[in-house]
């Protein structure tokens, strides 16, 4: 999975030395910035959403879905309420932790039932599962850049299937 992982790290446009050393990190020995960022995308009734956000990223953070395209706080924050009304009950959850220096890397797990049509699929009442990628910088306690990889595609084909 560290080979994966440092792999990810490439493929987002950060440096990676031969002599990286990724060191794993529990659930509990994250950052709190990384386990409040993750509290912040699972949906719950009444969830200060945009409160935990900016709580866990520094005013400066982007959230990267290329190399060359980030979304300020703001945008990113709009679009998790968003996410959260399609899917209402939308879970994120923490599979593993890598570190690198100040990046940590999360291998993450999604999983929803979407309220109604979901990316082109007709509301059926399915549920999806989905792994993430993600890769934050932390600067003084807080995230400033994240480099993230979703399998949405995963979550269409599971949402579709007879």
């Amino acid at each position: 999975m560290k080979a994966i992982l440092t792999a990810c790290i490439a493929l987002a446009g950060l440096p990676v030395a031969t002599t990286t050393v990724l060191a794993e990190v529990t659930r509990e020995t994250a950052p709190a910035s990384v386990t409040t960022f993750y509290d912040a995308l699972s949906a719950a009734p009444g969830k200060d959403v945009s409160g935990l956000l900016m709580q866990a990223t520094a005013p400066n953070w982007v959230s990267c879905g290329t190399n060359d395209v980030c979304l300020p706080r703001e945008q990113v924050i709009a679009a998790i309420a968003g996410r959260h009304k399609a899917i209402p009950d939308l879970r994120w959850e923490i599979k593993e932790v890598l570190k690198s220096g100040n990046r940590f890397i999360v291998r993450g797990e999604a999983s929803g039932t979407p309220a109604g049509d979901f990316m082109g699929v007709p509301h059926g009442g399915k549920s999806f599962k989905l792994m993430s990628i993600d890769v934050h910088t932390i600067e003084d306690g807080k995230l400033t850049r994240s480099y993230h990889l979703e399998d949405w595609m995963g979550a269409v084909r599971q949402l579709s299937a007879r």
